[in-house]
């Protein structure tokens, strides 16, 4: 059995740390009440900026091959935080697109960071731990990362992050560990703080810092660094690199680049030097807070913007100087704070640079720091002040924190709906030419359309460079029909950049729209060269090339379009129309089906799947979606045409007749439906009826051989002397064999019948001779019979008479 240790003494200068006690429990609890009650506005928030990219429009949330492809194909998501976006994919399928719940879960995490905050302070023995625990969780500066559902990856490796502190201290002895661990013992929480590690980069790169942080922090406790407790900060510098570059890579691919992005290393140095002193205000003093600051003006040549940086290397100095006589406490926490909040500008420009410099959401790991070098400091001032009146001391605490709180309250406020963000941005960023381009859309969305124009120009004026106001101007002209406005636009936008998906496709809708197909065609391929996975413009491109007759390539188009959006009911449905044209009825008739389980009220689609079932001859199926077709759209003349070929081939005659006379009500001079009606009267007997619809079906198509070998072997074979007219039928039937060149067996018989009824017989002899021999030919074995017996009777001066003809009818002929 092994020796119980011996208990160790309490370090110097604190209590020896028991585990998470009672008191530990009730503080951490109050903490996420705190949170909770403070935020309560957010519960209500719906979904904002990005969050589209983020959950809502996100296709890799929907199935398991989503997950797959969030963690292991980079590009997949709009930026490579497989970890966060797992937690959305979980989200997604418990609670669907249902807003609250993403609000919980970040409210949750932002409680659980403040706890660990606490906890990781207390371990290091920061005076009034708890106080900068509360502080951190009400300040209204991270607001941003928590009523943001967005951000979610903010709260989540901002918990992971400090879990790994706490392993790493434990390993390293720090803090309350100092005199009960031997520095670099017990590996299982190196270990353990690698992993947390990882898991906090895979969750949001921005916890890079933590590194260069705990070698800070064992500087500071011990005055010195050692291989022995410090070789996992080596690690998680290489674990950082590798992630940060792969992070930045996907950014760049996500539209981080161009000139907007292009800032000289002296430029950045004054966006650091500046944005820390910003964030540092914004601590001190959280009024105004807004989504987007402005962008300030950065010029090197400036003598005046060089008093930022100056002033934070002097300050960052000083307190290296001064470390013996006030200690290194305050220098390490403004050193992390700098590293946290505008260190990574150095080294790469982020993407919402292009708006602003700074952002609340950036500060969210750096202000820790100084919210407990500032709760440790009143604290110490407060005991000197007022020094064994600790009743004073907490109500000064909680005025304060119910002052923050309150602040928190009003500014979550901002984050209810979309519309208020950007209308709360320009109240307080007049200047912001984001918020009034995403204005611009809203308004435009809700039919305001004047208004939108005049966000979209003031955006511009604000930004004459900014391509998606300039895209989303030309889409808005496109879609009140001022096509040559809108193509300016896009050629405007294009010059900027040019590798500008969202122009391209635009421009090549508004040149379709013109009738220049050829000049469409490119511009949405360049689309798609630009943006791969840009389902519109590939959807475009897939219906140019379709209207072009190239069948074969819209096809393999629409199908890379649904490899990137499976759900996507528009391309389901022209891949099937596509398909159709091919006459793969049975792979038609499955997009088509995918396309209404997303979309039922589509009309057309009903109707195509109809035809594709027709092609199967599944006439009962078919019947059913003309129907449904029709009940959206009962003006639908090929629905109502087809319905009557369904009916027909079902068996249902009557019910035919009135569906093809609804399609001649629409279009009277279809001759294939004035066939298909005379089809169907004859199966009724109604044979006049059925005559005069053949022959309105051959003076409409003169040169259609279908409709002139139909009409001409009715009129020449009927039993009914009131229908048959054989001079008519043998001018339709000679127009038929000509028009077929002369090589149709079938035409050839019904000639040879005109001509016998005509009485001339030795004609007829010799034509149904000429057919029969190119019936043997073909191995028409049914007309080679008919031919035979056709042939005794012209010999004998007969005409054919086919008694059939009173109660069959010649079949159907789909129309569109």
């Amino acid at each position: 059995m092994a020796k119980p240790a011996s208990p160790q003494p309490a370090p110097p200068g604190g209590t020896r740390l028991r585990g998470f006690g009672q008191q530990d429990w009730v503080g951490g609890l109050l903490l996420v009440a705190v949170v909770a009650l403070a935020y309560l506005p957010a519960w209500r928030g719906g979904f904002l900026w990005d969050d589209d990219a983020y959950i809502t429009a996100n296709d890799a949330l929907r199935s398991a091959g989503g997950l797959r492809d969030i963690w292991f194909q980079p590009g997949a998501t709009c930026q490579y935080y497989p970890l966060s976006f797992t937690v959305f994919w979980i989200g997604y399928h418990l609670w669907g697109l249902n807003p609250l719940g993403y609000h919980l879960q970040n409210l949750l995490l932002h409680g659980l960071v403040s706890v660990l905050l606490w906890q990781v302070l207390k371990r290091l023995e920061v005076r009034a731990a708890w106080l900068a625990g509360a502080l951190f969780a009400l300040h209204p500066v991270n607001v941003m990362s928590v009523a943001w559902m967005t951000e979610l990856k903010n709260t989540l490796s901002g918990a992971l992050v400090l879990g790994a502190a706490w392993a790493y201290l434990r390993f390293a002895g720090l803090g309350v560990y100092e005199s009960r661990t031997r520095p670099g013992a017990d590996c299982r929480y190196a270990m353990l703080a690698l992993g947390l590690f990882a898991l906090a980069m895979l969750a949001k790169t921005a916890v890079s810092f933590l590194p260069v942080t705990l070698l800070l922090v064992g500087w500071w406790k011990r005055g010195r660094l050692a291989w022995r407790w410090g070789w996992p900060v080596a690690v998680m510098v290489g674990i950082a690199l590798a992630m940060g570059w792969l992070t930045l890579h996907v950014e760049q691919l996500t539209g981080a680049t161009g000139e907007t992005f292009q800032m000289t290393f002296p430029e950045r140095v004054l966006v650091s030097g500046r944005s820390f002193w910003f964030y540092l205000g914004k601590l001190v003093f959280p009024y105004p807070l807004t989504f987007i600051y402005e962008r300030w003006k950065v010029d090197a040549a400036t003598a005046g913007q060089w008093v930022y940086p100056a002033a934070t290397v002097g300050l960052l100095a000083g307190l290296w100087v001064m470390r013996k006589r006030a200690g290194r406490g305050a220098g390490v926490a403004l050193v992390h704070f700098y590293l946290a909040t505008s260190f990574l500008v150095l080294i790469q420009v982020l993407y919402m640079m292009q708006y602003t410099f700074v952002s609340d959401h950036w500060q969210y790991f750096g202000c820790m720091s100084m919210l407990a070098l500032a709760a440790a400091g009143l604290d110490r001032a407060l005991e000197v002040i007022a020094p064994r009146r600790d009743l004073l001391r907490r109500a000064f605490y909680g005025v304060l924190l119910l002052t923050l709180g309150g602040l928190t309250w009003r500014q979550c406020g901002v984050y209810t709906n979309v519309e208020t963000l950007w209308q709360t941005t320009l109240v307080r960023n007049p200047d912001c030419f984001l918020a009034r381009n995403n204005l611009g859309n809203l308004l435009f969305q809700n039919g305001q359309i004047t208004e939108a124009f005049e966000q979209y120009q003031k955006a511009l004026a604000a930004s004459p460079r900014f391509v998606p106001a300039l895209n989303n101007l030309g889409d808005a002209f496109l879609q009140t029909g001022q096509v040559n406005e809108a193509i300016a636009r896009f050629q405007e936008s294009l010059e900027i950049q040019a590798r500008n998906a969202p122009a391209r496709n635009g421009l090549g809708i508004a040149l379709v729209r013109l009738g220049r197909t050829d000049e469409a065609l490119i511009q949405f391929q360049q689309a798609v060269e630009a943006e791969p996975r840009d389902v519109e413009a590939r959807n475009n491109l897939a219906a140019c090339l379709l209207e072009k007759g190239r069948v074969d390539e819209a096809i393999l188009e629409f199908q890379k379009s649904l490899a990137v959006e499976p759900a996507n009911a528009d391309a389901q449905a022209k891949l099937g129309k596509a398909l159709l044209q091919t006459g793969n009825a049975d792979e038609a008739i499955a997009h088509l089906q995918k396309s209404l389980a997303v979309r039922p009220g589509e009309a057309d689609v009903q109707a195509d799947l109809g035809d594709a079932l027709l092609m199967r001859s599944r006439a009962e199926e078919a019947i059913v979606h003309y129907q449904k077709s029709l009940a959206l759209n009962p003006d639908n003349f090929s629905a109502q045409a087809n319905l009557g070929n369904a009916l027909f081939l079902a068996g249902r005659a009557d019910e035919a007749i009135l569906h093809y006379q609804s399609a001649l009500a629409v279009n009277p001079k279809d001759a294939k439906v004035q066939v298909n009606l005379g089809n169907a009267l004859f199966k009724k007997g109604r044979l006049t009826e059925a005559v005069g619809h053949y022959r309105l079906a051959a003076e409409i198509e003169p040169n259609n051989v279908y409709v002139l070998g139909t009409v001409a072997r009715i009129l020449a074979i009927s039993p009914d002397p009131s229908i048959r007219n054989g001079a008519v039928a043998l001018n339709l039937a000679q127009r038929a064999v000509q028009l077929s060149g002369g090589g149709n067996p079938a035409l050839l018989t019904t000639l040879a019948a005109a001509e016998a009824e005509t009485g001339r017989y030795s004609e007829a002899v010799q034509t149904a001779r000429h057919a029969l021999e190119l019936a043997t030919a073909q191995h028409n074995t049914a007309l080679v019979n008919i031919l035979e017996n056709q042939i005794g009777l012209y010999e004998a001066n007969q005409p054919f008479r086919d008694p059939q003809l009173t109660n069959a009818a010649p079949g159907g002929a789909k129309s569109k």
